[in-house]
């Protein structure tokens, strides 16, 4: 990815930032700075560099479970200020770093100083070397070098040519530190879907209505009734829910061949647990295929039959390949944090 050239700043050294990088704490870091730029910030303490960047980090490690390599300290941080602070998971952005920023709990802000050991200044280093933290602290003070920041104690300070700089590009920037990081993140996640959604969590998340109303609704009227694979109770038209088998916060997606009726009430308790493979497979199978044929017959031009040509590019379905996509990506899951209900 190319970066806006500018005269007077060193874009070949801003793009080998992320380079030989073992941890997300750079991508965190520049995006974190990149944040309080566009509020206007030129002098910015630590603390809330370091709390904007578990902030941006907070869905990846919590809602995603993404893991970030055994060698990332920030997601047992998350995890650990998530109990620290009472804080959950659907907890707004703003909320999370307002609660950071005041926090008075000792952990909490022995947690947020820790990144002040090496991030800061080793971000530096493509200007200023790898010398110890007291040289390139020191280094730092040179405006000639024209590194992106002075680095103090408990703040940095923009300097003024880098300042113009995030300000006009900000967008690209982001876009640039998402990238590297999407990056990073895919390689050490091979078999997790979707990794580039999974870096924020979506605002909103998208609507089944579509999915119930001219898929599953007319399932369920060629039948009169289906049973919740789960309670065994009978589903009718307008009693029942669309879930995820595997859960929404693993697959990132809304795709058919992973949504099917389920009982309200039994769903909510579901929430993002795994259900077992070999209890529910075979009837999630036979639900899923039976609703399939039934589309296909009676709608053969409906737009939620494409959501299975990635698993059946012959439209022929076959419980051996549902069974290579499902059975591994429950495993993988669960390797990733997600806990199997209880059957």
């Amino acid at each position: 990815m190319h970066l806006p050239q500018e005269q007077n700043i060193s874009i070949s050294k801003l793009t080998s930032v992320f380079k030989n990088t073992s941890a997300t704490y750079k991508f965190y870091w520049f995006w974190a700075i990149l944040e309080c730029v566009d509020e206007g910030k030129i002098e910015i303490n630590k603390k809330e560099i370091f709390a904007r960047m578990l902030t941006l980090s907070w869905y990846t490690v919590n809602y995603f479970h993404v893991s970030f390599g055994k060698q990332d300290l920030i997601q047992d941080a998350v995890r650990t200020i998530k109990d620290i602070e009472d804080l959950n998971i659907d907890s707004k952005k703003s909320t999370i770093l307002e609660k950071l920023l005041k926090s008075k709990n000792t952990t909490t802000n022995s947690i947020l100083h820790h990144f002040d050991k090496n991030v800061p200044h080793k971000f530096l280093s493509p200007w200023l070397g790898t010398g110890s933290k007291a040289e390139v602290y020191y280094r730092s003070l040179d405006k000639n070098i024209n590194a992106p920041y002075v680095l103090l104690k408990d703040s940095i300070i923009i300097l003024d040519s880098w300042l113009e700089y995030f300000r006009g590009n900000s967008g690209i920037l982001k876009t640039f530190c998402y990238w590297n990081l999407t990056l990073f993140l895919q390689a050490r996640n091979p078999n997790v879907p979707d990794i580039p959604n999974k870096i924020q969590r979506p605002i909103i998340r998208g609507s089944l209505n579509n999915h119930k109303k001219m898929f599953w609704d007319l399932v369920i009227n060629e039948l009169g009734y289906i049973n919740c694979i789960y309670t065994g109770e009978k589903l009718v038209l307008g009693g029942y829910i669309i879930e995820h088998f595997i859960p929404h916060q693993f697959v990132a997606h809304d795709l058919m061949w992973n949504l099917i009726p389920a009982e309200s009430s039994f769903n909510s308790s579901k929430s993002d647990k795994l259900p077992s493979f070999e209890t529910y497979f075979d009837d999630f199978y036979k639900l899923q295929k039976e609703g399939y044929d039934i589309i296909k017959t009676i709608r053969p031009k409906n737009k939620f039959l494409q959501d299975y040509l990635s698993i059946f590019p012959n439209q022929q379905f076959s419980k051996l390949k549902y069974e290579e996509l499902i059975k591994p990506m429950l495993t993988i899951a669960h390797n990733n944090g997600f806990q199997y209900m209880n059957s």
